[in-house]
């Protein structure tokens, strides 16, 4: 979705003071036990109707989510709610609301498909890890709404900018991996080099991805799981160079060489990419690395009859670049 298509959408402000101080304290009080979610010892609730509210540990090293039963029944009323949610202090204090840090919110406002939230110049004094898991928190619980595709925040009408010095910009679901389920731990910003399949399969492109990925998470998986996933669409002319259906056994790392091992999937050709292509996008995505020299690709724990050798390195005679 395009900024040029967003702003030919009509243009909807929801002021903060009507927000925080009106309706939705009004919504906050009303709303009780619900509210303190687990903190109240009942069970949470399950249905159509639920959310999952994103909220910050005590300890500031990771995400917690908590079931919430929607009462509203616009779309603007969800949103509301889902915004008092992310305000409200929990009862037992057994994590932090991400709306709630210090910071106040000055405005919300609608821009088609994505909502933009105006902090206040104290929301730039949070901590890296901090901000990272607030805008987390803020984007998984916002973009469960239908009509809410992207959020971006702001700090006093301001662009708002990572610790790399790189503006954030729209933000949705996907950017922040929700390792487990149910708690997404400390995220940093990965910037990795992957290779993905020319239109006819023949030869490899590599392009560049970022995205903020847990921490309890091995690089080397993420960037597998990031070729599995495919390429993002941002950028045509690449097409998948690994079977999507391909699962994940495990991936270790040990005196350079990053073994992978993939289920029976992998073999299975996608988008007429030879096996021997898929095998180098993994390869060449992991040698990337600085600590990995060599691949070894196994097959349900083993190495296949059909591979030339049991490890690989980097081959860049298969690579091309996009034609403009």
């Amino acid at each position: 979705m395009t900024q040029q298509c967003l702003k030919s959408k009509e243009r909807k402000r929801l002021r903060a003071g009507e927000l925080l101080r009106g309706k939705l304290l009004g919504l906050l009080l009303a709303m009780g036990c619900i509210l303190g979610l687990a903190s109240c010892g009942e069970e949470e609730p399950q249905g159509e109707n639920v959310c999952q509210v994103y909220y910050v540990s005590n300890s500031e090293t990771k995400v917690e989510s908590h079931a919430h039963e929607m009462t509203a029944d616009s779309e603007e009323g969800k949103l509301e709610e889902l915004l008092g949610c992310l305000a409200a202090i929990p009862e037992k204090l057994e994590y932090k609301a991400p709306l709630n840090m210090g910071f106040q919110l000055l405005d919300v406002e609608r821009e088609g498909a994505t909502v933009v939230l105006d902090m206040d110049a104290e929301y730039l004094k949070l901590s890296v890890t901090t901000e990272v898991l607030v805008r987390a928190a803020i984007v998984r619980t916002l973009t469960q709404l239908e009509d809410i595709s992207y959020v971006e925040i702001t700090v006093e009408g301001n662009q708002l900018y990572d610790s790399m010095g790189n503006p954030v910009g729209w933000m949705n679901a996907e950017q922040f991996i929700n390792n487990d389920g149910s708690e997404i731990n400390t995220y940093e910003l990965a910037r990795v080099r992957l290779y993905f399949a020319s239109e006819d399969g023949t030869s490899l492109i590599a392009a560049y991805r970022e995205k903020y990925y847990s921490t309890s998470m091995q690089m080397e998986r993420f960037v597998v799981e990031e070729l599995i996933a495919g390429p993002s669409g941002q950028v045509e002319g690449l097409y998948p160079s690994v079977n999507p259906a391909t699962k994940i056994i495990n991936v270790t790392t040990k005196d350079g060489i990053c073994y992978v091992n993939l289920d029976e999937n992998f073999l299975s050709a996608v988008n007429n990419v030879p096996t021997e292509e898929s095998v180098y996008a993994i390869v060449n995505s992991l040698v990337e690395l600085s600590n990995i020299n060599k691949v070894q690709i196994l097959i349900n724990g083993e190495v296949p009859s059909t591979f030339s050798t049991s490890t690989f390195e980097r081959n860049l005679d298969i690579v091309t670049t996009l034609e403009k």
